[in-house]
């Protein structure tokens, strides 16, 4: 663990300390700068964030419930580790809910979701160009919270936004590859495309072909280590 990290210590007090603290914690997880399997010990923290125990413990605690860290073995909290048999549940889920969630947007999109969708794409794209994966993470993000709420798949987005921290651990993970780099706009932009055109069948064939693709990425990665 790189313990000279003082760009996670936490400057300021506010009264969203704890919320933070999880932010910044579940970045550098995220990032990879706490690999799977490394040790969370309490007082590192501590000094890292900038926060007490007591804060420590409950960013903790919040992260597990996350699917990001194991409480589960004799040493304390650790990052959880990230394995293709996992992975491929992430993918399976997110390929049901989005798709579906795309091709009813489709279906539903009027002037305004078409142009909150182009808004949310541009913004995606530039995230990319710039290579900022906390702006990238948010602008995904963003996106996809367009095509479900406009879809009325709320339920659905509350799932896909508790899976979200691993969602990102793998992004960030098929992120670091070229291929991804270059085809990651292009599957969002086909997606934006199919919806703008109220193609529904077209919508949910492009969140496929996106998923199938990162998927693909993520397995030989996952099987290397």
């Amino acid at each position: 663990m790189n313990q000279q990290a003082d760009d996670l210590r936490i400057q300021e007090a506010p009264a969203t300390l704890r919320a933070m603290a999880v932010d910044r914690l579940r970045g550098a997880i995220i990032a990879g700068r706490f690999p799977g399997g490394a040790r969370l010990v309490e007082r590192t923290l501590c000094d890292q964030l900038g926060v007490s125990r007591s804060v420590v413990r409950e960013v903790i605690r919040t992260l597990e419930a996350e699917g990001l860290v194991d409480t589960s073995g004799r040493a304390g909290p650790v990052v959880a580790r990230l394995d293709w048999a996992q992975a491929a549940q992430i993918y399976d889920i997110r390929r049901l809910l989005e798709s579906a969630a795309a091709a009813e947007c489709a279906r539903r999109a009027d002037a305004g979701v078409k142009a909150r969708l182009s808004d949310a794409l541009a913004a995606l794209q530039a995230a990319f160009s710039d290579a900022q994966l906390s702006a990238l993470y948010a602008a995904t993000t963003r996106f996809y919270e367009v095509i479900f709420t406009a879809a009325g798949h709320d339920i659905a987005w509350e799932i896909v936004q508790r899976l979200n921290g691993r969602i990102s651990r793998l992004r960030a993970m098929t992120l670091a590859t070229t291929d991804r780099r270059i085809s990651g706009p292009a599957h969002m932009a086909r997606i934006a495309g199919a919806i703008a055109a109220n193609e529904p069948a077209a919508a949910k064939q492009a969140v496929r072909d996106h998923l199938k693709d990162a998927a693909e990425i993520a397995r030989q990665l996952l099987e290397e280590l």
